[in-house]
């Protein structure tokens, strides 16, 4: 049973979300304020929040900033673009505007669930041919001799590498790196990917890296 902290200070609300989730047969805690949001988080594992951003106490934002490696979704009555974009970019995984629908609240619980899933299954490397891809160091080793990546460049060879059997478009290919980075676009990217295989050349004489002209990339076969 996943454990989901509700924080909101709202009674009506919050035992509305917490009988929708009860149904989904989710173990939900109770938080009314972030000073009590932060007690919750000390004595249980929580596998991820439901945030109102207007609380007595700490506000929302400030939980954000203070919670690390738990998902969170923020539901709020703030509706403004920069509002949104702000606590996104803070830290938060989604964010829901009052009022909102029960289903939809349902379904990004669970794709935020999943996603937090597979980051704690995915492995530590992601390996092709005699090439390998270590997630922690962020370092390409071929042939036991190393690359050193920027983030962008490393953020790339992963997408690569998870899609190894398959072309990756320019647009798929720019959508999935810039969830790790944001200073990505096509011109960028075709930079980026020249000096990646720059660097491969330059270690081994071999291409790694082939351009499908007017798709996008992929590894050689």
């Amino acid at each position: 049973m996943q454990n989901i902290l509700v924080v909101e200070d709202d009674i009506d609300i919050h035992n509305l979300i917490k009988e929708v989730l009860k149904k989904e047969e989710y173990r939900v805690f109770d938080s009314y304020s972030g000073t009590e949001c932060l007690l919750v988080l000390e004595k249980e594992k929580i596998d991820l929040i439901l945030l109102d951003l207007m609380l007595p106490g700490l506000n929302g934002e400030e939980i954000i900033k203070k919670v690390k490696n738990i998902p969170i979704i923020v539901i709020s009555a703030k509706s403004s673009f920069d509002t949104k974009v702000k606590v996104l970019l803070d830290g938060a995984n989604d964010y829901i505007t009052k009022p909102f629908n029960k289903d939809e609240l349902l379904a990004r619980i669970k794709v935020q669930l999943r996603l937090s899933e597979n980051k704690l299954e995915s492995p530590l490397e992601l390996n092709y041919k005699d090439m390998s891809l270590n997630l922690d160091n962020r370092t390409l080793y071929i042939k036991e001799k190393n690359i050193q990546l920027t983030k962008t460049e490393f953020a790339i060879m992963k997408q690569l590498l998870i899609n190894s059997g398959s072309v990756v478009t320019k647009s798929k290919l720019l959508d999935l790196i810039n969830i790790d980075t944001e200073d990505c676009d096509e011109n960028s990217l075709k930079v980026h990917i020249s000096n990646i295989r720059r660097k491969i050349r330059k270690l081994t004489n071999e291409e790694y890296i082939e351009a499908v002209w007017g798709i996008g990339f992929k590894m050689c076969d």
